[in-house]
């Protein structure tokens, strides 16, 4: 525990970054939170990603 109060700042990084790579990985392959979006969204971010 000592560990992560010295070191909040680089691990709250690490898991926006991990959280960014998990949705866009999501979108490209149109996971399950792709599929929870509107009909009018997914069109929108399959043109952008394909």
């Amino acid at each position: 525990m000592k560990w992560i109060s010295k070191n909040k700042k680089p691990l709250i990084l690490f898991l926006i970054i991990i959280i960014c790579v998990a949705g866009l990985l999501d979108i490209k392959y149109e996971g399950l939170f792709f599929q929870i979006l509107p009909k009018s969204i997914q069109t929108y971010l399959a043109d952008i990603v394909h």
